[in-house]
């Protein structure tokens, strides 16, 4: 009799994970026409290690010039970071000369980028990558160099002529939300119309915040990928100060992401000096369950094996570059335990369980199987690997089933449950 009564139930089962499958692949709100970012990109941008040292003489070795850029190109390619996904060299703010040329174009500053951004971008197309560039929609970027505000349009142009593949928009010195919003929105079409293929990241919703709530929908439609929060810092208050806010607007934000069009949390800070190994743990794990850009602010000349190990960690990057392009959530929090997850293709789980209590030492966290993906990621069962700290297969579990984890303080747990 027991046997008889688990075949109907099991079927109901999968159509139900069906079902889900279903759900999870139906298409969001509509993303920028222009075919990039199909997955968060992946890749490395100068601004919170090196910010805007434009000492050359002093600082040789740590000032923003191609010389900076160059070396980290070789870097991406020798060390294996383009092998694993990490393919878009970014220049942040204080590449500029203090004043465009002659015919009104942008240009780089002749002593720290001697062959001009055509040159430098050649160069790193050589080596099989990408290269970024940061300009401002408003009079002056946020460091005071010429703002593209009544100059989108040749500014595109020179951007694609340069063989530039994408571009950070900042939003400092902007006179009016009319202003940014309208200013958001030519850059994309001129960036467009360019015929380049050019990836569009902006900080819109960044600005826009201060004064009304952002259209997300509309966003969408203009940028590959938006900031929504204050810049990220070499430290653990700012990295939970990003995930506190993520968590506490996700119903706003969440649905929106997906193939095309990325919420971005800022950039990684892993490898640097203020986050602990654990800590470090935790934004690798998180910034993969949000499906957020993986942009690093690192040194490469200088970044240690365990560090270069986790940012290249082939399990970690997949979730992060899943195809079903879902962007996770948290799911509870109680008693400084969080518990995050985020659907995968092939109905597939990830799973992040990140111990916030900064007191004490590691905490024990039982966690029933049959509250994870809805209901839905473990029916009828399936096989749960622990992919950080330490990648560990932990078996096969039922849905029926309670799972058991240790987290040390600060950490994070990340685990993937695959269908059997």
């Amino acid at each position: 009799m027991k046997l008889k009564s688990l075949v109907p139930q099991s079927g109901f089962l999968l159509a139900l994970r069906f079902l889900a499958l279903v759900l999870w692949s139906f298409p969001g709100a509509r993303t920028l026409d222009n075919g990039l970012a199909m997955t968060p990109t992946m890749g490395w941008l100068h601004w919170e290690r090196f910010m805007c040292n434009t000492d050359c003489q002093g600082e040789p070795d740590s000032c923003v010039s191609e010389k900076l850029f160059m070396q980290m190109a070789e870097l991406m390619e020798s060390d294996g970071w383009k092998d694993v996904g990490y393919e878009y060299l970014c220049i942040d703010d204080c590449w500029m000369a203090p004043k465009r040329d002659s015919k009104g174009r942008l240009q780089a500053d002749p002593k720290r980028f001697p062959s001009g951004i055509r040159g430098l971008a050649d160069y790193v197309h050589s080596k099989g990558l990408k290269l970024g560039i940061y300009a401002d929609v408003g009079n002056k970027t946020c460091a005071g160099f010429p703002g593209s505000f009544g100059h989108y349009d040749i500014d595109a142009k020179t951007f694609a002529d340069w063989g530039v593949d994408l571009l950070k928009f900042d939003g400092c010195y902007c006179d009016s939300v009319e202003h940014l919003e309208k200013g958001y929105k030519h850059m994309s079409l001129a960036l467009n119309r360019t015929g380049r293929s050019i990836v569009y990241s902006c900080e819109w919703p960044l600005y826009m915040w201060p004064f009304r709530k952002p259209n997300y929908t509309e966003i969408r439609q203009y940028c590959n990928h938006w900031r929504n929060f204050e810049d990220v810092y070499d430290s653990w208050q700012s990295v939970k100060s990003i995930l506190a806010w993520t968590s506490s607007n996700q119903k706003r934000i969440v649905d929106v992401a997906g193939p095309g069009g990325w919420n971005d949390p800022d950039m990684l800070v892993i490898g640097n000096f203020g986050l602990s190994w654990d800590q470090q743990v935790t934004q690798m794990a998180l910034w993969a369950i949000m499906a957020a850009p993986l942009l690093m602010s690192n040194d490469l000349r200088h970044i240690s094996p365990q560090a270069k190990a986790l940012l290249q960690n082939k399990d970690v990057i997949a979730i992060n570059q899943d195809p079903l392009g879902k962007q996770g959530y948290r799911l509870r929090k109680e008693d400084n335990i969080e518990v995050w997850e985020r659907p995968l293709s092939d109905l597939a789980w990830a799973v992040a369980m990140v111990n916030l209590q900064e007191i004490g030492g590691p905490r024990f966290h039982t966690i029933s199987i049959a509250s994870l993906g809805q209901g839905l990621a473990c029916i009828p069962d399936c096989v749960i690997t622990q992919l950080l700290p330490e990648k560990r297969e932990l078996g096969f579990y039922q849905w029926t089933s309670d799972l058991k984890t240790k987290i040390n303080p600060t950490g994070t747990v990340l685990l993937q449950l695959a269908a059997t």
